[in-house]
């Protein structure tokens, strides 16, 4: 036999009274928005997740592509403060030969009485710093668009 509720129409509420029938359905509605709302809610923060990854990828290759400019220009460097140390010792060795030589002059001069022209050391050998730049292009050999 049939219980008198099993045949109640659908629109009543949960307690059978057909007051609570809207009520029931506007909390229906709004549990339905709510998921929607939740959805488009993940579905916008999946979004956002994917923008923020796909930003780390593109820094992490901008720092990468950095880096090997960074190691380039260092190993430049290094090149130009090795090739300066050489050039510097190169300096200090012919400085040396110049005043051995002037010496051997100043001996011959002695020796012989003639009057020889004995040029001067010019400090600018001593100083390079202060050494009289010609103007002249500087030219680069490496990729000018490095930087």
């Amino acid at each position: 036999m049939a219980s008198p509720q099993q045949h109640q129409p659908a629109s009543l509420g949960s307690d059978g009274d057909p007051r609570y029938a809207n009520i029931d359905e506007k909390k229906r509605k709004r549990m339905i928005s709510n998921r929607e709302s939740a959805r488009r809610s993940r579905a916008k923060k999946q979004h956002r997740l994917d923008e923020l990854l796909a930003e780390i990828n593109q820094l992490q290759n901008d720092n990468n592509t950095i880096m090997k400019k960074i190691d380039g220009a260092t190993q430049m460097f290094v090149g130009a403060a090795s090739q300066n140390n050489v050039l510097r010792a190169q300096l200090t060795e012919l400085t040396d030969r110049l005043h051995s030589l002037n010496s051997v002059l100043h001996i011959a001069q002695e020796v012989s009485g003639l009057a020889l022209d004995i040029p001067e050391i010019p400090d600018t050998l001593l100083e390079p710093w202060k050494l009289p730049c010609l103007v002249q292009p500087i030219t680069a050999s490496f990729d000018m668009d490095m930087f």
